[in-house]
């Protein structure tokens, strides 16, 4: 498409497959897919692409051997020839694009038969993306990558389809399978996609599914209401079912692959069950039973707590309440609905615990969800690679029975950080994080550094200078935002509202339960279960035990756990104050010294994506410094103890 980026997969991704002869046995609409795209590629770099065998050796053989919904493959190397089986068309889809990934490699030496298989079975993005533009929000919730790929100002974009294409392409090629279109805060015009505007949802299914990805839709608990003229959404209502039960079947008869919901409920003012005296399962099983018999899946997200906090109550605990809502209802949800938790038990900050409640539910179909979009970690004007904080989670073992990564046994899940932007995701570099995801969705446990490699070189080519530049504006990046912004896992310290640069003090007074509790004497949250609002003990023994006292605690999650005197002693030696003001002016140098990194790739990099990201590091460079200075100087004031190092402070 004229105009807009290639990301991970240019033209030149697929020359090692394109210049060669390729086998492609099998039918269907997926293997129709394969055969299109490796035509394509043929075309441009002069191989040839066969559905039938003919005389001469063929490089490539991609063979579909079933009929199943595997998405498994086995892909070998012997005797001159790499060949691709799978039992299922999805496993032959993803076999090809791992052949992309190894590019020439490949088609070099020889390699021993090995099976690939996903570990989580659904890998999800949810797009918060608005039919109509909200008047707070915009187009797209938190979205930092221009207008949404799929409406614009109440309408159909009817002239993306063909870039939908390419963007479920995009999702394949690093494993996504499942993609949810429209915002979890459902508002008028979203809440009609389930009904009379449900045609433009099947518009993008027939996209997608060209390359194995299901449709999910965000709906609203008050749907009955609102668009069924019934007086009720109470779940236990026999009319109420009838309801649901109908508009299931509408959608399925739209969409016959169609994924299944996700649900915000009760939760930052979105209606639920709760209004009816009802349970979260209640409402939740009220919709399984409408999807059952289609085999769809709703997703009920767990992010439920009190958003009319008193600043002043410290015993009410933010951090608490996924835990305390959802837990004692633990193995009460049907079989086919599951739990949507985010990571950790706040928001998406740039460093905070593992959610107590992953691992807490062992009679709950549990799904995982991060954060690609970077609402918190810069909004796609930073460099903020999260590859190694989504490892560390997805690594964690909350409990004996596994990490986070295998106890997501409803899937992974994140925000999408995409729109139409022709770059995709705002910020080319970015792109890294959705690749990222997709990638540890697949594997949980991979080498993030592996998948890194992987990116650049199908995104920038093989030229030693160029992949070793990038992989350094990248590698650390996340530890360096961290260093520059909220120390210590305190949190937030964000501007109210759109949470982009610094604001201290933004919500410390507010009702959202954003705290730090900075005073003279020290700082953060006492979240102990001895003198604090008893967070810590959520915990299984283990990690409640290191957690509670701030002799254990790990020293980057110390003011999420405790508050503590700035003269505090960490591991690393230095102070709580001196950490505070040596962190934020490191994370500025970091920050310079990456934007000298990619000045030095000019000419080396595509002029467009290189100026992007030129232009984008002197904004980041100017809010790195305020952050610092800004951060510095707070607490500089707070407690009266200066930077050993006399450095300025203002």
């Amino acid at each position: 498409m004229q105009g807009v980026d290639g990301a991970w997969l240019p033209p030149g991704a697929f020359r090692a497959i394109g210049a060669r002869r390729t086998l492609i046995r099998g039918s269907g609409p997926l293997v129709d897919t394969l055969h299109r795209d490796t035509a394509d590629a043929c075309e441009r770099f002069g191989g040839r692409v066969d559905r039938e065998a003919s005389p001469g050796p063929y490089a490539l053989v991609l063979e579909l051997t079933g009929s199943d919904a595997s998405e498994a493959f086995t892909f070998e190397r012997q005797g001159g020839r790499t060949s691709v089986t799978a039992s299922g068309a999805a496993g032959l889809l993803y076999g090809f694009f791992h052949v992309v990934r190894l590019g020439e490699e490949a088609f070099t030496g020889t390699r021993a038969r090995r099976t690939h298989r996903p570990a989580v079975p659904l890998r999800m993005l949810d797009h918060w993306d608005n039919v109509a533009v909200h008047p707070v929000m915009g187009q797209v919730e938190r979205g930092y990558a221009g207008g949404s790929l799929f409406w614009r100002d109440g309408r159909a974009r009817a002239d993306l389809l063909p870039r939908v294409s390419a963007y479920a392409r995009l999702l394949a090629s690093c494993g996504i399978n499942a993609v949810a279109v429209n915002n979890v805060n459902v508002h008028a015009a979203e809440a009609r996609l389930l009904t009379d505007r449900i045609g433009e949802v099947a518009a993008l299914a027939r996209e997608f599914r060209a390359y194995g990805i299901r449709t999910h839709l965000s709906v609203s608990f008050a749907a009955p209401v609102v668009l069924g003229g019934l007086a009720t959404a109470d779940p236990l209502d026999p009319g109420v079912r009838t309801w649901w039960a109908e508009a299931v079947a509408r959608v399925y008869r739209e969409i016959p692959d169609f994924g299944g919901f996700v649900v915000k409920a009760d939760s930052e003012g979105q209606p639920g069950p709760f209004a009816y005296g009802r349970s979260h399962t209640d409402g939740a099983n009220l919709l399984a039973e409408a999807l059952r018999p289609y085999g769809g899946t709703v997703h009920w997200r767990a992010f439920v707590y009190n958003h009319h906090q008193d600043w002043r109550d410290r015993g009410t605990d933010r951090a608490r309440a996924a835990y305390d809502h959802f837990v004692p209802l633990d193995g009460e949800f049907a079989p086919n609905a599951v739990l949507q938790v985010k990571h950790g038990p706040m928001d998406f900050q740039v460093r905070e615990p593992v959610s107590p409640l992953i691992g807490a539910m062992p009679g709950t179909r549990l799904a995982v969800e991060l954060q690609a979009t970077q609402e918190y970690t810069g909004q796609q004007r930073h460099v903020c690679w999260l590859g190694p904080m989504w490892s560390e989670v997805l690594r964690f073992r909350p409990e004996d029975r596994g990490s986070v990564g295998e106890l997501a046994s409803g899937g992974l899940v994140a925000v999408a950080n995409t729109g139409d932007d022709p770059y995709w995701t705002g910020h080319p570099l970015a792109q890294a994080n959705l690749y990222t995801f997709g990638r540890l969705a697949w594997r949980p446990d991979a080498d993030v550094s592996v998948i890194l490699d992987d990116w650049i070189r199908l995104t920038f080519g093989a030229e030693p200078e160029v992949a070793a530049g990038v992989r350094a504006v990248l590698d650390g990046s996340w530890r360096t935002y961290e260093k520059y912004t909220a120390p210590l896992g305190v949190g937030f310290m964000v501007q109210p509202g759109h949470h982009y640069g610094p604001g201290v003090d933004g919500y410390e007074y507010s009702p959202w339960g954003t705290y730090h509790f900075a005073d003279r004497d020290g700082v953060g949250v006492d979240r102990s279960a001895a003198t604090g609002t008893g967070f810590a003990g959520q915990y299984a023994d283990r990690w409640a035990e290191a957690y509670e006292s701030p002799g254990t605690c790990p020293d980057e999650l110390l003011l999420f756990f405790h508050h503590v005197p700035y003269g505090h002693v960490l591991g690393s030696g230095r102070t709580v104050i001196q950490h505070i003001y040596d962190t934020h002016f490191e994370g500025v140098e970091e920050v310079e010294e990456a934007r000298r990194v990619w000045a030095s790739l000019a000419g080396s990099v595509e002029p467009g994506r290189h100026a992007r990201v030129a232009e984008l590091f002197e904004e980041q460079v100017r809010c790195a410094r305020e952050w610092r200075d800004q951060i510095n100087s707070y607490f500089l004031r707070k407690s009266g103890v200066p930077d050993a190092r006399g450095r300025i402070v203002y």
